[in-house]
């Protein structure tokens, strides 16, 4: 079962989800993309992953093109809400998700308030990625 998570810059929302639904359910192919892609991977997300011992410093943006032709199961979108331009994906695709976290690249503060930013969302991220493998992916 493929998973793709999408976001605008591929930079830290999408990055640490594929990560953390990987080290829920190792079964799943599990990627993430972008349509306007950083550089890197967001150096603050890559600390706040590694606080609970997973590891995305190997990881780089990806363009969503690349998985255009490829089919995926389920296509999990994680933009913030409303004020987020969640990009589209016009390849085949199982089932659509939104699953929205604000995105700390542009949380306001000095270095630690932008941290707890970061591991806010980590954790949202980790609490709503297992309810989605339970409700989707085990009980299916």
């Amino acid at each position: 079962m493929k998973v793709l998570i999408l976001c605008t810059g591929n930079s830290c929302r999408s990055q640490m989800g594929e990560a953390i639904l990987r080290d829920i359910n190792p079964e799943l192919t599990v990627v993430s993309a972008g349509t306007k892609i950083a550089s890197e991977v967001h150096p603050k997300a890559v600390l706040a992953m590694a606080e609970i011992g997973i590891d995305i410093s190997d990881l780089r943006p990806k363009m969503v093109d690349v998985f255009l032709e490829e089919g995926v199961d389920f296509l999990i979108s994680v933009c913030g809400g409303a004020k987020d331009a969640c990009p589209s994906f016009t390849g085949p695709v199982g089932k659509r998700l939104h699953i929205g976290f604000d995105d700390p690249a542009y949380a306001p503060g000095n270095e630690e308030e932008v941290m707890n930013v970061f591991r806010r969302v980590r954790d949202e991220i980790r609490r709503d990625f297992a309810k989605f493998n339970e409700d989707y992916i085990l009980n299916k």
